[in-house]
């Protein structure tokens, strides 16, 4: 039976420091497409080499009609295989053909999601491996059903975040709305990943680290700011100052 993970973070309310006891960390966007597949599968391969039992999880993938995407790209990215809890579909317990917000490809589908499938699916994951990390869909608000929205799922289940962006134009807005979002509900943000994939102005990729630097402090969070380069053309980022306090 692994040993659970303990992490101290600074709240930043009143204070106080919270003690936060998990093997489950989500893994966000400000946006879609800005790059948490590759983020989760470069961490999964990162703790697995260091001798780790990691697996990652998708719980719900759009415009995908076959195996999904996300976790082949896991995959990939780790090294490894699709394998028999893939095969299980405990890594993705829904997969939709039509490319949208969850609720409505789920709609589409005739379906509904149902956030206990999803949850008995990462505990029957987390009950062999040290970490799960969990790839979420889209931006932090999308609807998962039209009653619950993804970032309220997660932080029902206190499960801390990893959040992407990057340099494109409207990012900045994108990622000071999602820390005040993830702020407004006392979520655990571990670090913010700042992905440097494309083509951009060397000015804006300078000015917007600087003000999204400024605002994880203006919000109250002391995780790291960490920068990925395009994994195209390296995948040498180190990922530990994510997990300070294993």
């Amino acid at each position: 039976m692994f040993l659970f993970w303990f992490w101290l973070f600074f709240s930043g309310v009143d204070g106080a420091v919270r003690v936060m006891q998990t093997k489950t960390v989500a893994i966000c966007g400000i946006d879609t497409g800005v790059g948490k597949t590759v983020v989760t599968g470069l961490m999964a391969a990162f703790f697995a080499g260091q001798g780790r039992q990691v697996i990652t999880q998708k719980p719900v993938q759009t415009g995908c009609p076959d195996q999904p995407e996300d976790i082949l790209l896991h995959r990939r990215l780790m090294g490894t295989s699709w394998n028999a809890l893939d095969e299980a579909g405990l890594t993705c317990p829904y997969s939709f053909s039509f490319a949208g917000s969850p609720h409505l490809a789920a709609e589409l589908a005739g379906k509904r999601i149902d956030p206990q499938v999803i949850t008995r699916a990462t505990e029957k994951l987390t009950a062999d491996h040290d970490l799960v990390l969990v790839e979420g869909a889209g931006g932090l608000l999308v609807p998962l059903t039209p009653e619950l929205l993804q970032l309220d799922y997660f932080a029902d289940r206190d499960y801390p975040l990893v959040l992407v962006t990057s340099p494109r134009l409207g990012s900045i807005n994108h990622t000071l709305l999602s820390l005040e979002a993830i702020r407004t509900r006392n979520m655990a943000l571990l670090g913010l990943v700042y992905n440097l994939h494309g083509e951009h102005p060397l000015e804006i990729v300078r000015d917007s680290r600087r003000i999204m630097a400024r605002a994880l402090q203006q919000y109250g969070f002391s995780c790291p700011l960490i920068l990925l380069p395009d994994y195209h053309e390296s995948r040498s980022t180190n990922w530990q100052p994510l997990l300070p306090s294993l």
